[in-house]
Parts: structure tokens; C-alpha cells; sequence
């Protein structure tokens, strides 16, 4: 019978953080300072996911509808955009607009601006 292992204790902790881009030279030094190592070895989401920027608009409202839990029909009703339409914007054939990217957004409980051209 195999014994339980008990998990590994993490020396290690990694952080993400923003900081205003006149203080990135100061919080550098600090982190060296202190024994902080700075990565490099990442990969950007987008380049990670194969998301390209003219389709992140679509890609947006595809997964904002899917986490509501609606189908494009009833995305459809809930808006007054016609279903075909929302099939488009959702495969990158048709524009969103400012206009319909406010009613989508009302109705997905997200920002409108997540749903425009980067």
C-alpha cells in the first residue's frame, strides 16, 4: 500500500504587481536590495491563449455570455439584436459597435468597452 505523501513546502512565492511607471526604477532597486529575483520567463496571455488583438472583442462577448449562462437566443431577446448578428460579432464577421456593445454590456454586466476594437 503506498504511504500518504505530504505536499511540499513552497520556498517560493510569486507576485504580479502594477506600479506607476516613474516608481519601476525605485521598486527594482528595492526588490534587489532585499534578494527579490525578477522573472523574465513568461509568456503573454494573449500569445498563450492565440488571441489576436482584432478578435478579443469577440472573444469577450463569446465568454461573457457563456459565464451569464445564456445562449444567443436568449442574449437575443434580453437585447433586441438579432441572434445572427450576435453569432457574427461572436466570430469576428461583424463590427460590434458603441451602440450595441452598451446593450450587450447591460445585459452581460460588463463594461461596454471590453466589447470594442483594442
Amino acid at each position: 500500500m503506498l504511504e500518504h505523501t505530504k505536499a511540499l513546502h513552497t520556498d517560493a512565492v510569486t507576485l504580479s504587481f502594477t506600479v506607476p511607471s516613474a516608481l519601476v526604477a525605485e521598486v527594482r532597486d528595492f526588490m534587489r536590495q532585499h534578494g527579490i529575483a525578477e522573472e523574465r520567463d513568461f509568456i503573454p496571455w494573449r500569445e498563450a491563449m492565440g488571441i489576436i488583438d482584432e478578435e478579443l472583442p469577440a472573444t469577450c462577448l463569446r465568454g461573457a455570455r457563456y459565464r451569464e449562462g445564456l445562449t444567443q437566443q436568449q442574449l437575443s431577446d434580453m437585447t433586441g439584436i438579432p441572434k445572427r448578428h450576435i453569432s457574427e460579432m461572436e466570430n469576428g464577421k461583424r463590427p460590434i459597435g458603441k451602440h450595441n456593445a452598451r446593450r450587450l454590456a447591460d445585459a452581460l454586466h460588463i463594461d461596454p468597452r471590453r466589447l470594442l476594437s483594442v
